[in-house]
Formats: C-alpha cells, structure tokens, sequence
C-alpha cells in the first residue's frame, strides 16, 4: 500500500469538524441535529451583497491581482477608519477566507522551528498552520476560572527565547469569547518591541464586542514594524463560504514577503471578492442587528446553561463562543455518544470538545466549546437537549 507523508499522517483531524462522520450517520436516521459546534452563523448574508453577484454579467472570469482587487482594498481601508488605524490600500493584501491570511504571515514571519507564542485554548486552526509551516507553538495557558482572561505580560515574557518571533492573539477571542483590552495590548507592545517580535492579531471578530468598545492593534503609534492583523467577511457579513479574508501591515518587507506567496496562488476568489465590495456598502445597518441579535442570544444560552445543575460557565464579553465544563468523565466521549446514542423529542447537540483547542495535553477534556449561532428558540431547544443529555449520560 502506498502511505501518505508522515507530515500528512502526524496532523491532528480539526476538532470542529472531527464528529462530522457521526453527525451526518444521525441525520441519514433521521435526527435532526442542533448545529452548536462551528461559527456559522444564521443570520442572513447581505442581501444587496447577494444581488451583486447574482447579476454580475462577465462572459469570463479571469485572473486578478494577487494581491486583491484595488477597489476592495480601498474599502477595507476605509472601514478601517473607524478604529483609527489610519491605513491604504497598499496595507491591505486581500487573501482567500482568514485561513490563507494565518497561513501567509506563518510563512512570512517565520523559519523552520521559530516559536510563537499563543494564549491557550486557541482556534485549533492555528495547530494545523503552525504544522504546515514548522514553527513551535508555545502556549501560555488561560483558564476558565479566570473567564480566560489574558495572563500577565510578564507572563510572556518568560516564555520569550532567542527563536521567538511572535506573539500572537484572537481578538476577540475564539473559543473563549474573552476581549483584550487597549491597555492589556499596550503592555504587550513594550513586550514585542523589546524583543523585536510581531504582534500577530486576529480580528475576525472585532464587531461583537458586548461589554466595551474594540480597540485594534492598527492604532497604536510606533509599532508600524511590528503589527500584523488578520481579518475576514465571515463572521461579520456572514459569508463564511465566500472565502475572503485580508492581511492587513504597515511594515513593507513584510507584505513583500507576502506578495511572493500570493503569486503562487495567483489571486483571491473573484466572487467573494465581488460580495465583499457589496458587504461594505451598507455595513453599519448590517453589523449593528446582527450584534443585537448576538447579545440576545448571549443571555439566553448564559441564562439556559445556569439552569443546567453542575455546568460551569461565564458570561463571554464578546464574539459568539462560551466554554462550558460539563460534568461528565471526557466531552470528547460525551459529543460523540450525543451523536451516535442520544436523542431527544427527535433531536441532539452538536458541541465541539474543548481538548482540541488547547495546546497542552489533557486540558479542557471536560468542556466544551458553544457557538450561539442559532436563534434564540433553537439554542433554548438545543439546551433543553443538552440538559436531558446530561441527566442520561452513562459517564
């Protein structure tokens, strides 16, 4: 038989998507599956973003700039405004879906065995580049006693070495759901300037912050050499399956770097590039309902699994993720029995184990991550199964 690379054999299977095998056995039986565990949220996409596309009239679709097209840059820059990042065109590099974008400034930053480090649980996405991409994650660990908050710069200061090359952060966070503040990012600043290091910010989504206002690192002064934000239309517009997401530097030897990268894929995808540009004609209606809808549904999952005996939680102050500690022997065992062997009123949850999205072994392996991505009813439906599941689980 011949093998796959042991590069391919050694990589981890996504936790978001890990049970999908058990999830669509269950829906051929006929269950009907409360989706709780990936950030695809419900909420309608932009319908003039939509209509955009639907009466493009182009008889081919060719090639674009790799770097993205000028109009779509220009737009992002623009709406970067509001968070004082003073940017142009020239800074945004347009790339396909926020995964590229983390796939690019690994490459771009990093050599072979580089170290960045990353407060744990993270998005398990960031393992499987950092894989791809030979560089060691160093993880700095937070805990949901302390709502996830960030630990203390000096914290990462221990941890920085001669082959570190990054710190790099989700604000707001996935899965956590915590927020950074401006003087949380600031001390780490000092850190990054010190030791000469990027700060790699991932702001996908900085538009659902609940409890205080978003501040990004593109608007600090004097660190133009050091920050590196991530950004994408998925979450805010939702458009996930668009696959557009963006790069966004002050520093030119960087984006250089990314340029080279972006040539070998030749150019993001036209399409999402098209809706994007419709996104961002009437974003501020859009993204002001949909946070309303995100902070309702914020209190009604807080509320719901407060009323669950035995489940710890915390109130997230931002994005659309909460973990959870359940009260059973391993969350892993837990959603995949909730798949195969458990159902309610003709239903289940889908949850995605919190274990995969921490670095260090054995951690999280009695939570969970919740995305309250559905509206208010379901997720009221999807934690009246949860707590039947809980009374019935063997373990």
């Amino acid at each position: 038989m011949l093998l796959p690379s042991e590069r391919a054999k050694d990589i981890g299977a996504s936790p978001i998507r890990s049970l999908l095998p058990h999830a669509y056995e269950a829906k051929k039986n006929g269950k009907h599956i409360f989706h709780l565990n990936i950030g695809q949220p419900d909420i309608a996409t932009p319908t003039n973003a939509l209509e955009r596309v639907a009466n493009l009239k182009e008889s081919i679709v060719s090639y674009g700039p790799s770097e993205g097209l000028p109009a779509l840059r220009t737009k992002v820059a623009e709406y970067y405004d509001k968070f004082d990042a003073d940017i142009d065109q020239e800074n945004v590099y347009v790339t396909t879906g926020a995964s590229e974008a983390i796939l690019f400034t690994l490459l771009a930053t990093c050599d072979n065995h580089d170290e960045v480090i990353i407060p744990e649980p993270f998005y398990a996405n960031y393992l499987g580049f950092a894989h791809l991409t030979n560089v060691n994650i160093v993880p700095i660990t937070t805990d949901l006693e302390s709502k996830f908050s960030l630990p203390a710069p000096s914290e990462f200061e221990k941890l920085v070495t001669s082959k570190t090359k990054a710190i790099f952060l989700c604000n707001p966070t996935n899965p956590t759901g915590q927020m950074y503040t401006a003087a949380q990012l600031e001390e780490l600043m000092a850190i990054v300037k010190k030791y000469n290091l990027y700060l790699i910010v991932d702001e996908v989504y900085r538009e659902f912050c609940y409890d205080h206002a978003f501040t990004s690192v593109l608007s600090f002064k004097g660190v133009d050499e050091h920050v590196v934000v991530i950004d994408s239309i998925s979450k805010v517009f939702s458009s996930c399956g668009a696959r557009v997401g963006y790069l966004i530097s002050k520093n030119e030897s960087f984006l250089q770097a990314v340029n080279k990268y972006a040539q070998l894929r030749l150019c993001p995808p036209y399409f999402g590039q098209q809706l994007a540009l419709a996104c961002y004609d009437e974003a501020d209606k859009y993204i002001a309902e949909a946070k309303e809808e995100y902070m309702l549904r914020r209190e009604e999952l807080y509320a719901q699994l407060n009323s669950i005996p035995n489940v710890k939680c915390y109130k997230p102050m931002a994005a659309f993720y909460n973990i959870a500690e359940l009260p059973v022997d391993d969350a892993e065992k837990f959603c995949k029995w909730l798949l195969t062997d458990f159902e309610y009123k003709g239903s289940t949850v889908m949850l995605a184990p919190a274990n995969g999205f921490y670095f260090t072994k054995n951690l999280g392996k009695q939570q969970v991550r919740i995305a309250y991505i559905l509206n208010r009813e379901d997720l009221k439906s999807a934690m009246e199964c949860l707590k039947v599941a809980l009374e019935q689980y063997p373990g």
